[in-house]
């Protein structure tokens, strides 16, 4: 929509008269909407958008184009782009029907290009793109992406955004590590579990993380401590001495979560996990 004024001049005679002063509007007749299939990403998920592009006016638009900047954003003097197009994952539907492809220039920007839409009709892009190691992984983070279409027949480029925000989880890994690795009989033998939260959220009690293990040989006179305070049996944990079955209660090993920065040569982000420690030491 444009607002436009003008007035006229007529000399004669060495004369000049002005008349009125007159407004008018003209409207736009293409209508852009963008929406996400999916409201939340973690860092390698596809997203699927759908660009609707609506025809109001009384003639056909003939070769339309849409232009998606891929969610890009400034951090650290550099332009980062956190979607990554997938290529050939592109629908076009035009009236309802399914019809050709675009042409497709994968950018960033993306560009769909030779769009066609009737009087009164409408086009619908449907395609995917990537959550990259640009997207934002913290909590609170997000991805704003934005849609422009043009064409010669419109005056005013038309566009529309949309934005996703970082799911929240814990992403936990464990690995284990024995001391000593030689040990006499009766000789005491210490059992460490590292365990690591890649995620942007706490593993906390509502998550009931269980750590279950079977030692050989079968371990006595049990000492646990996690992140370097004493556990005990029944509260904490269930030891089964005759078989070696260790279990932790649901939810007493929490992690916190990662924490997250740019890497400072190419601005991908960087994840320090956040880390907890359960040592089981005993006699054999």
């Amino acid at each position: 929509m444009a607002l436009f004024t003008n007035s006229a001049t007529l000399s004669y005679n060495g004369t000049v008269a002005t008349s009125n002063l007159v407004q008018g509007e003209v409207v736009g007749v293409l209508e852009i909407t963008k929406t996400a299939v999916r409201a939340s990403y973690l860092p390698g998920d596809r997203l699927t958008y759908a660009v609707t592009l609506t025809n109001t006016g009384s003639l056909p638009l003939s070769d339309l184009s849409v232009a998606d900047d891929l969610g890009a954003y400034e951090a650290e003097g550099m332009t980062l782009t956190p979607l990554t197009y997938e290529d050939g994952a592109v629908l076009l539907y035009v009236n309802g029907v399914l019809t050709a492809p675009p042409s497709v220039v994968p950018g960033p920007p993306l560009v769909f290009s030779g769009i066609r839409i009737p009087a009164g009709g409408s086009a619908v892009l449907i395609y995917e793109a990537v959550a990259n190691r640009f997207a934002p992984p913290t909590s609170g983070g997000s991805i704003v992406n934005t849609a422009a279409a043009e064409g010669s027949e419109i005056g005013t480029p038309t566009a529309a955004s949309e934005t996703v925000t970082a799911g929240e989880r814990a992403i936990l890994s464990i690995s284990k590590s024995l001391t000593p690795a030689v040990v006499s009989e009766n000789g005491c033998l210490t059992y460490a579990f590292r365990i690591l939260n890649a995620g942007n959220a706490a593993a906390d009690e509502s998550g009931d993380a269980t750590l279950t293990d079977v030692f050989t040989p079968v371990l006595k006179n049990l000492s646990v401590t996690f992140n370097g305070e004493a556990w005990n049996e029944g509260s904490d944990y269930s030891y089964d001495e005759s078989t070696g079955v260790f279990t932790t209660v649901p939810g007493r090993i929490t992690v916190p979560a990662a924490s997250f920065s740019h890497d400072p040569v190419d601005g991908s982000f960087l994840t320090s996990p956040g880390e907890s420690e359960l040592t089981v030491a005993g006699t054999v």
